[in-house]
């Protein structure tokens, strides 16, 4: 049975960040990401799908990239405010969601993947890598991961048997709103956010993750080479930093490492309360966010009820197992 569209939502400015300067992470330059989109969709089309909506952006990433696949399918571009800012993403997330979107492409890093999930938080995604800190999004090619999606756009593989959710950071912050992270939240002694990069490790006091990922880079690398915990293990993992415990080299950011100091780490259950108190920076998923003041509590809990994120190789698989890629000479599918 037909499924919604499929939404595309590339970040303009993914893989342009501080950590260009003060350490030696990658450029993703806009063009890359239209050749990227391009062959997402020419993945999704070919897998079945026709109905597409997009953020728009002042570059025209995926204005430029939908140009040669216009006669194949349809594109309706959201409505954006267009404040070249992670509110773009957010508000596109929710006309998405309003949309009955089936599947959602992202091109990005974990910053772009939180900024979707605020906006819909059980959104089901394919996340393709082009950011600076990747734990969430996978490196992946492009015209696999459209094809996936593309799948689930028009029905011939369930979302059910091919997504399971992620686990989040949910944050509840006293007196404001709440807030979430998708890989971990991370409290600085810092007064204000400033460039939102962490790149200093000596201003670490507590991390929260949901995932502890040795091979990665950014605070999960520094639980992952401590205490490895997957996205399939339930639960967390807590690190308090400063002097007492291990001294660990680890690369906080792309090519960049440093001493850390943590004090101890232990695994948390699913909700258990994790509190922290002001004056600090919370940082989410790599990037500082929100400033606490002195004496306002916030308090951090595990939970598995994020983005729905697609198994591409799952999902190519049921369709192989199906026969949807077999084509008869009449021009048809032949399904079982």
């Amino acid at each position: 049975m037909p499924a919604g569209p499929v939404g595309i939502i590339a970040n303009p400015a993914s893989g342009k960040d501080i950590r260009r300067l003060v350490a030696r992470a990658s450029v993703f330059d806009n063009q890359e990401k239209r050749a990227i989109v391009r062959r997402a969709i020419a993945g999704a089309v070919a897998a079945g799908a026709r109905h597409f909506m997009y953020m728009p952006d002042g570059y025209g990433i995926v204005d430029e990239a939908i140009s040669e696949n216009r006669h194949d399918a349809s594109f309706v571009a959201a409505e954006s405010p267009a404040t070249d800012s992670a509110l773009d993403t957010i508000r596109v997330a929710r006309q998405f969601c309003a949309a009955g979107c089936s599947a959602v492409i992202t091109l990005g890093g974990d910053g772009t993947n939180r900024a979707v999930a605020l906006g819909w938080r059980e959104v089901p995604v394919v996340a393709i890598s082009t950011g600076t800190n990747n734990v969430f999004p996978q490196m992946m090619e492009a015209t696999v991961a459209g094809a996936a999606a593309g799948l689930v756009g028009c029905g011939a593989v369930e979302l059910h048997e091919v997504a399971r959710a992620a686990k989040i950071v949910t944050v509840e912050i006293e007196g404001e709103r709440d807030d979430l992270a998708l890989i971990d939240a991370v409290m600085l002694d810092d007064r204000f956010v400033g460039a939102k990069a962490i790149w200093d490790a000596t201003r670490l006091r507590l991390a929260l993750l949901t995932r502890a990922e040795p091979a990665c880079v950014g605070i999960s690398s520094v639980g992952g080479l401590l205490h490895p915990l997957s996205d399939r293990d339930e639960g967390g993992l807590l690190l308090e930093f400063g002097d007492g415990g291990y001294v660990l080299s680890a690369p906080i950011a792309p090519g960049l490492y440093r001493d850390v100091d943590v004090r101890s780490v232990r695994t948390v259950a699913a909700d258990e309360a994790v509190a922290v108190t002001g004056p600090g920076v919370l940082a989410l998923d790599g990037e500082r966010e929100r400033v606490l003041k002195p004496g306002q509590r916030a308090v951090l809990r595990i939970a598995r009820d994020g983005p729905r994120v697609i198994d591409v190789r799952r999902a190519l698989e049921l369709a192989a197992e199906r026969g949807l890629f077999r084509v008869t000479n009449s021009g048809e599918t032949d399904a079982n």
